[in-house]
């Protein structure tokens, strides 16, 4: 029954995957309308990320190519919140970091080490939020809480497992829990 959950899973990630091009919105990113219709691609963002972590995105963003993106197994996004400030266009707007939404990470049972009985914490202590984003049962494994989980990205890299079992799964087309008026 495991597997077939799993599969499920992957499923569903493949599924999505075809709907939202590759990578992560900046955190404040408007809802994907919205923040294609404001982006002017203008790259201020990018330029003002002191780790690197926001690239423009390439033609197989399709209409939203040259919009910015995060990519968390290259770079996660480290939660300055510095990208919001410099956005010209409102496209990305201040936000605090709790109310931060770029996605949510997933861990995949079939790889995760600590699910495979190997004690494992690194994406555990990655987590900006520790103990509420990212948590461990009982058995040691990592849980994450969709409640707290803002999609920064910085559990995915220092995975040691190959392929990667932890991923963010991009959210619902927003960087920002809350609703713009």
């Amino acid at each position: 029954m495991k597997a077939r959950d799993s599969a499920v899973n992957r499923t569903r990630r493949n599924f999505w995957s075809q709907f939202f091009p590759e990578g992560l919105r900046p955190p404040g990113a408007r809802p994907e309308n919205e923040f294609l219709a404001l982006c002017i691609k203008c790259g201020r963002c990018t330029a003002s990320c002191p780790y690197q972590s926001i690239r423009q995105s390439g033609w197989e963003a399709g209409l939203g190519v040259g919009t910015p993106v995060i990519h968390p197994r290259e770079i996660p996004c480290y939660l300055c919140m510095i990208c919001p400030d410099v956005c010209p266009s409102g496209a990305l707007e201040p936000v605090s970091k709790e109310d931060i939404d770029m996605g949510e990470a997933v861990v995949d049972t079939d790889t995760c080490y600590a699910f495979l009985g190997i004690l494992c914490r690194a994406c555990v202590d990655a987590c900006p939020f520790q103990g509420t984003a990212i948590k461990q049962n009982l058995a040691l494994e990592p849980i994450v809480d969709p409640e707290f989980c803002v999609g920064c990205g910085l559990c995915v890299p220092v995975c040691p497992a190959e392929p990667e079992a932890i991923r963010v799964i991009r959210g619902q087309g927003t960087g920002s829990r809350v609703q713009s008026g």
